[in-house]
């Protein structure tokens, strides 16, 4: 899963997003929102006219990622600054993601504490 914010949901941000996210070989499954016509361009692309009593058939993991986005959000910074709207999305998206690796947790920090420089802080670079 990948997000981006956007000014607005149109052809040409759909578009970009196809673009640079999704695979040239992948089967994208939309709703039959006009600005999606994009997708066919990049993908295979499925739309698919959907009643709202549907949606949860047609885009099962669309609804699962946008309510466990709500509750990332409320649950855990009990509601978000608008300056770092995407770096939430790319926390959420990051756990998501690596949601049934948490057997692995152990040995990445490990390795990262490793191999990566210690960060110093503003104290310690201005002490100095």
């Amino acid at each position: 899963m990948s997000s981006n914010t956007v000014e607005s949901v149109n052809k040409k941000t759909i578009e970009q997003f196809t673009y640079d996210h999704i695979d040239a070989s992948s089967i994208v499954n939309t709703d039959a929102y006009c600005a999606n016509v994009g997708v066919a361009s990049f993908a295979t692309h499925v739309p698919k006219v959907t009643p709202s009593d549907m949606v949860d058939e047609w885009l099962p993991w669309v609804q699962i990622a946008i309510a466990n986005l709500k509750r990332f959000l409320l649950g855990t910074f009990h509601g978000i600054s608008q300056d770092y709207v995407q770096e939430y999305l790319n926390e959420f998206c990051y756990r998501f993601n690596r949601r049934f690796w948490e057997d692995q947790i152990p040995n990445r920090l490990l390795k990262l504490c490793v191999a990566l420089e210690p960060i110093k802080s503003v104290k310690q670079e201005f002490s100095a």
